[in-house]
């Protein structure tokens, strides 16, 4: 099955992401987040810098509660306003 482009939308909300979980992260390092997540550096890594636009919604809750950061949060921060 292939998957149909992303979006410059859906890319620019997965940077996006990355970024406020790289912030979140703060002074910890990726193996340390990623291994208390259940997932690979490289995973996280890629969802970081953007490459991983739409991961998971259980991906993202695992990094949500190792970071100590709200799901409401996430997804307030990267949903784009909509215009009226």
């Amino acid at each position: 099955m292939v998957r149909p482009p992303l979006t410059p939308e859906e890319r620019l909300r997965g940077e996006h992401l990355g970024l406020l979980l790289r912030e979140a992260r703060a002074g910890r390092s990726i193996a340390e987040v990623a291994a208390a997540a259940g997932m690979s550096a490289e995973t996280l890594r890629k969802i970081e810098t953007g490459r991983i636009a739409t991961p998971a919604f259980f991906t993202i809750a695992a990094l949500a509660d190792v970071l100590g950061v709200s799901l409401d949060h996430l997804a307030v921060r990267t949903t784009p306003a909509v215009p009226t």
